[in-house]
């Protein structure tokens, strides 16, 4: 069962990601050309300002979550129901801090945004951002109990029908009336009635959460939810300081039109983070139901496994990027909208770290090790600002994303081995890091590899040439792979789950 649903959530996740990403990039053009650069680095520095207010949820949902794991396995629905009672009154109390950290940061506006040319207000604008958010925190506390019982493909499949939705009719209206404000309505109704969606079939499926008589949670649970908490703000600080923060540095140090030129590629990356983590977040239920078996050397061969994985789709990904994104910005939005290669290549390596974090985060979350780590979220954000500061005098745009590289080895070098490869797997911490050399060292190489390849033949019509990059990419990163991990088991444990499905489909 836990391996069906692992499945089942996956192959949603990837499909209702690959239509985001599809629908993102018509919504984006369309958003480009009849608003144009500085609406689309409005849009991008505002959703980064939101996401900085997310803080405040301290990592409550992720704790309640893990808290979960064991009542739903054990169906103990009383305990369940208290739970989730407990969450919503929490998200109420989150929403309302929220509102007022958020009216707090208005009079600061003027300062990050800088001076830009449009014609709404930028407070009435950013009135709509915190309306947003405040409805999702006041909404959206139910879709956990889907999340904790592996019933994240239910979640992906209503967030899909309401990204159609939205999108559809925020396009027509953006056709017909070149109007911001009516766009950030739309998005607002929409996320509304997505919670509200959610909500009814949380509520039909797990029957007993809409009972009144709920008992009080138990204060060891509570304790233990508030001992996450503590450690998560800090998780929560570090994830917003290195993830959050670049279009805020953007903006005030290269102005907002570089923000703008940014988001075109930001969307493509989002777009290939979420599919990654979504699949990793569709494991992370079944990783939580295997580690309450406490067996430490099936946890080491489920995580070589996972690591494998996540490796062959952080490389892939990170090399297609490079080779594709140049033509395909080109092509969709115009070459005036291009990054030098140097921004390109950063962003590429930031692309890898970012997503070779998934095996470990999934394993983080599933065990709730968030006490243990606390302060190296700290170190990590510091060192993000410091370099992205120090580095955009002197690299420019790049510098911003250098800082984001090297932040991230604070995790991959000393938090990842030290919190949560060695106490869940009982191996040596200097394994951990053995492995993920080795793998950074097989990027490099095949990466060198396809840009030989890549550059041998250069077509002077784009559209062929893209086309060459987009097959070059799919072959020789994978054909390379393949020769380099054939005799592993971690290789041969995939071609025999393939080759079973094959079988299983062609019997069908």
């Amino acid at each position: 069962m836990r391996a069906e649903n692992s499945i089942k959530n996956t192959i949603v996740s990837v499909i209702t990601n690959i239509i985001t990403i599809l629908i993102g990039f018509i919504a984006q053009k369309i958003f480009l050309s009849t608003l144009g650069i500085e609406y689309l680095g409005i849009n991008g520095l505002f959703n980064n300002i939101i996401s900085m207010l997310g803080i405040v949820e301290l990592g409550i949902g992720s704790a309640i979550i893990f808290n979960l794991y064991k009542p739903i396995s054990e169906k103990d629905t009383e305990k369940i129901k208290s739970l989730m009672r407990f969450y919503k009154f929490s998200y109420r109390i989150i929403a309302i801090i929220i509102f007022v950290i958020g009216i707090a940061i208005i009079p600061f506006l003027r300062i990050i945004v800088g001076e830009v040319n449009i014609h709404e207000s930028i407070y009435v604008i950013y009135a709509f951002f915190l309306f947003d958010i405040i409805c999702s925190y006041m909404l959206t506390y139910k879709r956990s109990i889907l999340y904790a019982d592996q019933k994240t493909y239910v979640v992906n499949l209503v967030h899909i029908g309401y990204l159609v939705v939205m999108n559809a009719i925020q396009i027509t209206f953006l056709l017909l009336s070149k109007n911001y404000i009516i766009y950030l309505i739309i998005k607002v109704v929409c996320r509304i009635l997505e919670n509200v969606v959610i909500t009814i079939i949380a509520n039909k499926k797990y029957k007993y959460i809409t009972e009144n008589d709920v008992k009080k949670l138990d204060e060891d649970t509570k304790k233990d939810i508030f001992k996450k908490i503590k450690a998560l703000v800090y998780h929560k600080i570090g994830g917003f300081v290195v993830n959050g923060t670049d279009n805020i540095i953007i903006s005030m140090f290269l102005g907002v039109t570089w923000v703008g030129l940014y988001s075109n590629y930001s969307m493509i990356i989002t777009a290939i983070n979420n599919v990654i983590t979504q699949i990793y977040s569709s494991l992370t239920a079944s990783i939580g139901n295997l580690l309450v078996e406490k067996n430490k050397l099936k946890n080491y061969e489920i995580y070589k496994r996972l690591l494998f994985f996540n490796f062959w789709l952080s490389a892939f990904c990170a090399i297609c990027f490079y080779f594709i994104v140049t033509n395909f910005i080109s092509i969709v939005y115009g070459k005036q909208y291009l990054l030098s290669q140097f921004v390109v290549i950063v962003l590429s390596i930031n692309l890898y770290f970012q997503n070779m974090r998934k095996t470990m985060n999934s394993y983080k979350e599933a065990a709730g090790i968030y006490y243990e780590d606390r302060y190296v979220p700290l170190f990590e954000s510091a060192v993000n600002i410091i370099f992205s500061i120090l580095l955009v005098y002197i690299c420019g745009l790049a510098g911003v994303f250098i800082g984001t590289v090297l932040s991230s080895m604070v995790l991959h070098l000393y938090s990842f081995p030290k919190y949560v490869y060695g106490p869940i797997t009982g191996r040596k911490k200097y394994e951990y890091i053995l492995d993920n050399v080795k793998y950074f060292v097989v990027l490099i190489i095949v990466f060198l590899i396809t840009f030989v390849f890549n550059n041998i033949i250069v077509f002077d019509n784009i559209y062929i040439d893209i086309l060459k990059n987009i097959l070059i990419c799919i072959t020789i990163p994978n054909i390379i792979l393949i020769l380099f991990f054939r005799k592993t088991d971690e290789y041969k444990y995939y071609k025999n789950m393939i080759i079973s499905l094959i079988k299983k489909i062609i019997k069908k």
